[in-house]
């Protein structure tokens, strides 16, 4: 796909933007001159930052963190509409599906799977078809050290623990490249509010049974400790292009 650079720097400079991740930002040093703002919403107490007129969140909350099943995805999109919030760039830890996915990787996904979805529709169907434009991936990416492998499929399970061996396999069937606990929560809602969604995802560790390696919270986090100077980048990248 042919980018044109020009028209998305026009547009990111009308677009507010928000940035959402979880682990990355907890084990980050970037945003903690921020202040932590808190808002009311309908569905709770949400906490957030700003830094250069970007949001930033934190999907499971910056003071008590919560778990990925727990996680208030309710709230803090609602937060980001009531805020004008146009465009999102969610950062997710993933597990990967598949050997040319190596922990290390950076993915950006262009479709997922979810059998669980989320809405802020009850009474009715939602009507919508989701679709991830990756709108803001274009000015971001040159940018970037590490290369960005594109237009894969993110697989979204619940949580709290890492899928089984067979649950592993099934996805892989399925066609799915990525697997975690947060995007599709996300996407299911901010899509449905008319937010855009660019997807960049980091590879932590293979899932359970892929890459020969026994896999444990121990080894996850020490693989995202090493990840997190690729992360770190993309943060940094994404506050300058994305600054008012």
């Amino acid at each position: 796909m042919i980018v044109d650079f020009t028209r998305v720097a026009r547009l990111i400079g009308a677009m507010k933007v928000a940035i959402i991740s979880g682990t990355s930002i907890a084990r980050s040093g970037i945003f903690d001159d921020c202040e932590l703002h808190l808002a009311s919403t309908p569905f709770g107490e949400i906490e957030y930052k700003e830094s250069s007129g970007v949001v930033v969140i934190n999907r499971h909350g910056f003071r008590n963190p919560l778990p990925p099943h727990r996680s208030n995805y309710r709230g803090y999109v609602h937060l980001l509409k009531e805020l004008d919030v146009q465009a999102t760039l969610s950062i997710n830890s993933v597990g990967s599906l598949t050997d040319d996915l190596p922990p290390g990787s950076l993915v950006s996904c262009s479709d997922y799977v979810s059998f669980a979805p989320i809405t802020f529709i009850d009474d009715a169907p939602s009507g919508f078809a989701p679709s991830i434009d990756n709108g803001l991936l274009g000015e971001i990416e040159p940018r970037l050290s590490c290369p960005v492998s594109k237009d894969r499929v993110y697989a979204q399970t619940k949580g709290p623990r890492f899928e089984t061996k067979a649950e592993v396999r099934i996805l892989q069937n399925w066609g799915c490249d990525v697997v975690g606990m947060t995007l599709a929560n996300e996407c299911d809602l901010l899509l449905e509010s008319g937010i855009s969604v660019t997807s960049l995802c980091m590879v932590d560790n293979f899932a359970h049974g892929i890459g020969g390696q026994q896999l444990s919270y121990g080894v996850f986090h020490d693989l995202v400790h090493e990840n997190q100077k690729t992360v770190d980048e993309a943060l940094e990248v994404s506050l300058e292009s994305f600054k008012v």
